[in-house]
């Protein structure tokens, strides 16, 4: 094998979810020819805020932020279980205020930084997993806890009270049937070393401050423009390296999904099919749905055909989870787990659709019993 094609064979083995994502886009191509529509795909703020989070989080990680962090809670939980059910908690409650997608990108360093430093990435895969899961899962009770739920909640002009009300029972199941998936974690003592890196100060306030304003973004308290601008000047005075570790092919697979899932809708046979399924039962299809064009594209496309946002609310959060594109949150969570072990990306796909499909076979049935 040639330089050149050890190069580009390394970099497929890299970036795997990135070259799938524009492969797929690339077929959607040859039946929606590229026009000015294809503008209307890329929802820029979601771009930014990601670009923003990663940018912030590799400016943390250099300043030795999560490690330190990741101390503080084998101190409290001192316990692989403990640790484990705490990051978990950490990752339900903040994607029902950041979203799931800010959830996973600022919660996984500190879930790997926990088992790497107390020798335990025996269970950074179930970690990854259920962290993941928490994410999907625990944005599902506010409206813009998940993507979709914020497009719905507009759309149909749902209240805040009647939100509540369609999504707290799948809500409390998945939070029950993760406490049941920590015991499957060894009660096991967790060691850390001796030595305790310094933090900077300065530079450490300053990262925070800046994670406080992209999450104010994610809440569109402050324009996306605003981030876009002070963040990256700010991380490139104080630390231009953290600029350089941004994953960059994680925003271009988004970008590529959202191309994707656009021509997707625009397909007159695939808009056919789905107005017919939808009229025989909108929860279930909706969520298989999802496991083929994700739910933010689903619900989108689906919304079209249907009035029964109450089933198709259900489809949409429960069908976050499943394959590795029923959500963009899980493609982070692959693409973060693949970076630090790409040697196990396949226990990792294995153990992952096992999981996720016994929380989807339980969630599902239980929706369809409501």
């Amino acid at each position: 094998m040639s330089a050149t094609l050890k190069l580009i064979w390394n970099y497929i083995r890299k970036n795997p979810v990135f070259v799938i994502a524009t492969f797929a886009a690339a077929i959607t191509t040859i039946f929606v020819k590229p026009d000015r529509q294809y503008l209307s795909y890329l929802d820029f703020r979601t771009l930014t805020c990601l670009f923003c989070v990663l940018a912030v989080v590799c400016a943390l990680k250099n300043v030795n932020f999560f490690y330190i962090l990741a101390r503080r809670i084998v101190t409290g939980f001192n316990t692989a279980r403990k640790c484990v059910m705490a990051l978990l908690v950490i990752t339900f409650a903040g994607s029902m205020l950041i979203a799931n997608d800010m959830a996973l990108l600022t919660f996984l360093p500190l879930g790997y930084f926990v088992l790497s430093t107390t020798g335990m990435t025996k269970y950074a895969a179930i970690t990854f997993i259920l962290q993941n899961i928490a994410a999907n899962l625990g944005g599902m009770l506010t409206p813009f806890g998940n993507p979709q739920n914020l497009y719905l909640y507009s759309k149909f002009n749902i209240s805040n009270t009647e939100f509540v009300q369609i999504m707290w029972a799948p809500f409390v199941l998945s939070m029950v049937m993760l406490a049941i998936c920590c015991l499957f974690v060894k009660n096991e003592p967790l060691t850390l070393p001796p030595a305790e890196p310094q933090v900077v100060r300065k530079r450490t306030i300053v990262y925070l401050i800046l994670m406080v304003l992209a999450i104010a973004i994610v809440f569109r308290v402050i324009p996306y423009i605003v981030g876009l601008v002070v963040i990256p000047v700010v991380v490139w005075m104080l630390d231009k390296k953290a600029l350089k570790m941004v994953d960059y092919p994680l925003l271009l697979t988004f970008v590529a999904f959202f191309i994707f899932s656009g021509n997707m809708s625009r397909i007159e046979v695939v808009r056919d099919l789905m107005s017919g399924l939808m009229e025989q039962n909108t929860l279930l299809y909706s969520t298989i749905s999802c496991q083929f064009i994700s739910n933010v594209p689903s619900a989108i496309l689906l919304s079209q055909f249907t009035d029964n946002y109450k089933e198709l609310l259900w489809g949409v959060n429960i069908g976050g989870v499943g394959t590795l594109i029923s959500s963009l949150a899980s493609l982070i969570t692959f693409r973060e787990y693949v970076h630090h072990f790409p040697e196990s990306r396949g226990r990792y796909v294995l153990l992952f659709l096992i999981i996720n499909f016994i929380f989807l076979g339980i969630l599902l049935g239980f929706c369809m019993l409501l």
